[in-house]
């Protein structure tokens, strides 16, 4: 492991230096990965393992016919390396449970009863473990269970890596069976991409995961963005300009410096007066966020997060319903400014 120091905390990471791509290649040479679903997290995963030599099936439901296709359009083969979720989990040594939290609950009487002594059960987010009581998802006691979790969209996990960059992973292990639950944990994050790892545990990935997917990452930038826009609008402000002010300049050229260099690079590519302006503003929001977090979390760790996603996305008619809220985003006035403005972009003229 390397030895990183994160703002004055040191903390243990694995990178290709010290778990070689050739390693990986070693520890899973006799392995059979399944990667059950084809839907958000396995295609990227799926398809950079199969790009790294590693020996790779996908498990996907007929009945959902897109991501049945979608697959074969990738090049997985029916009968050869596609298969139905029963018989991808009873050919694998390696299973990943890659389908949505609510469907592993659905499905897992099928994958327990096609799992052998010695086989790993492998997951992307501690979700079915760490709520268990409301998953039911019990792993018997003779096989290995572990956990990789890209910190990003499945789309990202396939993009990075085919940009040579990769995306970066936490690694788990809940049960070690085998005595191998590591070295498989690590070889397996190598192989999807990752670009470094760094240790958790299930409770705290699924708890940092569900929190952060709530907040910053999607549900708090969305509700902001839409209250800055929706001021700007009804102080006369037009849609282009809202829009831009908004959204535009954050994705297409701030954000990107505080990717390339961190915030303070940010600001200090900006003018003295956007300065002086965020950084006074900056503790006001923060203040003014503090206990929505506060409650986010609490709601996370109690598990009523998980009894909302459970109950919701297991509804008959969730994807209709899905579909509909993201209609709504999509018509409303501010994305529709955003798809003239995207169309505008050189890039796309």
């Amino acid at each position: 492991m390397a030895k990183i120091n994160f703002g004055g905390v040191v903390e243990d990471v694995i990178t290709v230096e010290e778990f070689s791509l050739d390693k990986a290649r070693q520890v899973l040479k006799d392995e059979v990965v399944a990667v059950i679903g084809y839907g958000v997290q396995g295609p990227g995963q799926s398809m950079n393992m199969r790009d790294n030599g590693i020996n790779v099936i996908v498990g996907q439901a007929k009945e959902f016919k897109d991501d049945w296709d979608r697959a074969v359009k990738d090049g997985w083969v029916p009968g050869k390396t596609l298969f139905d979720i029963e018989e991808a989990a009873k050919k694998g040594t390696i299973i990943q449970m890659l389908v949505s939290d609510a469907a592993q609950k659905a499905i897992w009487p099928t994958i327990k009863k096609s799992m052998n002594p010695g086989d790993a059960l492998y997951f992307s987010h501690g979700f079915s473990i760490v709520y268990k009581d409301q998953t039911d998802v019990i792993p018997p006691k003779d096989v290995d269970v572990i956990l990789v979790a890209p910190k990003g969209s499945g789309t990202s996990v396939r993009r990075n890596f085919l940009a040579g960059s990769g995306i970066n992973s936490s690694y788990a292990v809940f049960q070690d069976a085998t005595g191998r639950a590591e070295e498989r944990t690590l070889a397996v994050g190598i192989a999807i991409g990752s670009g470094y790892l760094f240790p958790t545990t299930f409770e705290n990935e699924v708890h940092s995961d569900l929190v952060g997917e709530r907040g910053v990452l999607m549900g708090c930038l969305a509700g902001v963005m839409e209250a800055q826009y929706n001021v700007l609008r009804k102080n006369g402000h037009s849609p282009s300009e809202a829009f831009n002010e908004t959204v535009e300049e954050l994705t297409q050229s701030l954000i990107r410096l505080v990717d390339e260099n961190g915030m303070d690079w940010m600001y200090a590519n900006c003018s003295a007066t956007a300065q002086r302006g965020a950084l006074d503003w900056r503790h006001k929001f923060r203040d003014a966020v503090a206990p929505v977090f506060e409650d986010l979390y609490k709601s996370v760790v109690t598990g009523k997060e998980t009894e909302i996603v459970i109950k919701a996305n297991s509804a008959p008619d969730y994807k209709q319903r899905l579909r509909k809220e993201l209609d709504e985003i999509r018509n409303s006035e501010m994305w529709s400014a955003g798809a003239a403005v995207r169309k505008l972009r050189p890039s796309n003229r």
